[in-house]
This record gives C-alpha cells, structure tokens and sequence, in this order.
C-alpha cells in the first residue's frame, strides 16, 4: 500500500514537474520578443477597436510578458489578412489576428478563389465578443424617401441605395443575401475604403444607408444612437428575438417569406456568435498555442479591460477556441442543400453588387 502510495505522489510530482518545464520554456520563449497583432481593417473601425484593446492586454497574460505591436492589414473583406495569417505568418506563436466574421464562412463554402486557408486549421482563440447583447441593423437616413420596410420591400425602379465596403465584406454579404431572401429592394454601391468612409458616405447622402453593428456604433459613431441622429433602424439581422433597446424593429427571420429563405438567414447568422474571431496561424507548438489561447481568455476577464471595453461601448461575452470550432463545424454539417444554395448566391455576388 506504501509502495502504491508512494507511486502516486512520484507520478504527481513528474507531472508537475512537466508541467512547469512546460511553462518555463514558453516564458523563456516569449520572454524579450515581439508578438504582432495583424488587423483585416484599417484604423478606426469594430475590429480595430476590439484588436487594439486586446493587444494591450494579452502579453500582460502571457509568461514571459512579449510586447505586443499592431499591424492593419485591410483587403479583401479582411481575406488579405486570414490568408498571410495562414499562409504567411511565421507558425511560432509570435503573430495573432483577426479578420472579419464571415471569412470562416467563406473559407467553409469554398467558393471564392481567394480564400487561400482551412478555417477549422487555425489555431483559435476565441472570440470577445459572442454577439448576445449585439444586433447587425439596416440604418437608413431619415430623410431617405424609403420611410420603412414597408417601402424597401416594394418592388419597383425606385431601389434603397446601400453602401458596402470590399466584395466579400460583411455589411455587402448581408444587404446581398437579405436581397435576395427577403426581397429587399436594393442597390449595392460596394468599394469604401472602410467603415469610417462608408459612415462619411451616409452622412453626405450618397447612399441612403448602411448595415452595421449597434457595438460597432457605440465605439466609433455614437452619435448616430442619439434621438437626433439622421439614421434610423428598420431591420435587425443575428438576432433570434428582437433586441431589447429596440422592440419595434422587425429581424430578418420574422420576415422571411419561406421556410427555406428562414433556414438560409439561420446558417449566415451563425458566425456572428464568433463575432469577433481572433486566431494564430495553423502549426503553432501545441504549448504556446495553449498559452496564446489561455492569455486571451484570462485578457477577457482582466478588470481593467473589461472596464476600458465599457468606456469604449463594446461587448465583451467572450467563446474560447473550442466553440469557435464547435461553430464551424455547425456551419459545415447543415443540410448540403442549404450550404449549395448559400455557395451559389455568394458565387453571383462575386466581382460586384
């Protein structure tokens, strides 16, 4: 019994000890370099908001405690980014990113030749962000002649004019696929720089509105939440009810004229409970991967972070790795029919809008 005893603590005290060695040797790894944080957007907007703050605080959470430097890195709909990423990027722990949320989906669908990577390959992160006190919102100016949904849904040569980043951007794919599912009657102008652009484009009424998150607005254009504001709301996308804040405002699934037009709008919204995916490279040692993916989780419960997120008005609900792969493979084991019908309407959006 001694003897059996006294094996365990052995084993326990190996274990330890492994452990530690584990730990010390991504300390001394980390320790004096430089981790990078590369950005799919330019300065200013959501996720530059959310890759800023998190570069502040993830070395702090790090052994060995690298500085952390930023890299905007914009293009494609932030596809330049997931690619270097994958690609590019050295696979040693010392660079991390984060690119747009439906680029998993597009990597999924497998439809667009420059998707260069295997999204369930990255190593994880997480998410910030789960997107549960959020909304992705149609605003439109108020002085727009299309008044409500009413007056978009109507079919006519009269279209809502929506502006759009890059093909492949997030607020193009939503206006394109709630086109073609709800019938919107709508004209994409595609090709702002940024959002900040797009913002300036509304406000000087070159288009009549736009679609983007209500956390995005909060950090970066707050004064378009205010009752004087020159934008109003009329529908809400990645949402299964109707946001609190906003309990007049239709979603888009409660206007989905078909059963099959509500199962589309479903798996396009599931990437938005990633709503901000952050990711390493594929191939990372499996200890620094661990530590990459423990500092973010512990950055996200850091105090002076999440008080710093409620100062800049973002959401902080955050996912670990896990249920960003648990989300993909969601995504990709849906009905074949539903991914084809997905596929083939981002196929007709390619090269314009």
């Amino acid at each position: 019994m001694k003897t059996f005893a006294l094996g365990l603590v052995m084993t326990g005290l190996a274990s330890l000890t492994v452990g530690q060695a584990r730990a010390d040797a991504v300390a001394d790894f980390y320790k004096g370099k430089q981790l990078t944080m590369v950005i799919g957007y330019s300065p200013g907007g959501g996720y530059d908001i959310y890759g800023r703050i998190m570069a502040k605080y993830i070395g702090r959470h790090l052994p060995g405690n690298p500085t952390v430097v930023v890299q905007n890195m914009p293009g494609a709909g932030s596809l330049r980014a997931a690619n270097y990423l994958y690609e590019v990027a050295p696979k040693d722990g010392t660079q991390i990113g984060t690119f747009g949320r439906d680029v998993p989906l597009v990597g999924i669908l497998e439809h667009n030749s420059n998707v260069r990577f295997d999204p369930r390959k990255f190593t994880w992160l997480g998410s910030p962000s789960s997107y549960g006190n959020d909304a992705y919102f149609l605003w439109i100016r108020k002085d727009s002649r299309f008044k409500t949904m009413e007056d978009i849904l109507k079919p006519g040569e009269n279209k809502v004019v929506i502006g759009g980043t890059a093909e492949g951007g997030t607020s193009n794919d939503v206006a394109l696929l709630l086109r073609d599912t709800l019938g919107l009657n709508l004209k994409l102008i595609n090709g702002y720089a940024d959002s900040a652009g797009l913002n300036l484009a509304v406000e000087r009424g070159e288009v009549d509105g736009r679609f983007v998150g209500l956390s995005s607005l909060s950090s970066t254009k707050a004064d378009w939440l205010t009752p004087n504001a020159i934008v109003k709301p009329l529908l809400q996308f990645a949402r299964t009810t109707r946001h609190p804040d906003y309990p007049d405002i239709p979603t888009a699934r409660e206007l989905a004229p078909n059963d099959k037009a509500r199962a589309l709008i479903e798996i396009a919204e599931m990437p938005y409970i990633l709503s901000k995916p952050f990711a390493a490279p594929p191939g990372v040692p499996e200890d620094r991967a661990r530590a990459l993916q423990a500092a973010f989780m512990a950055a996200n419960a850091d105090p002076e972070y999440i008080e710093e997120a409620k100062k800049l008005g973002i959401d902080i609900s955050p996912i670990d790795g896990k249920v960003v792969l648990q989300i993909l493979d969601q995504i990709a084991q849906s009905p074949p029919e539903l991914l084809d019908l997905l596929r083939s309407k981002q196929k007709n959006h390619e090269g314009g809008g």
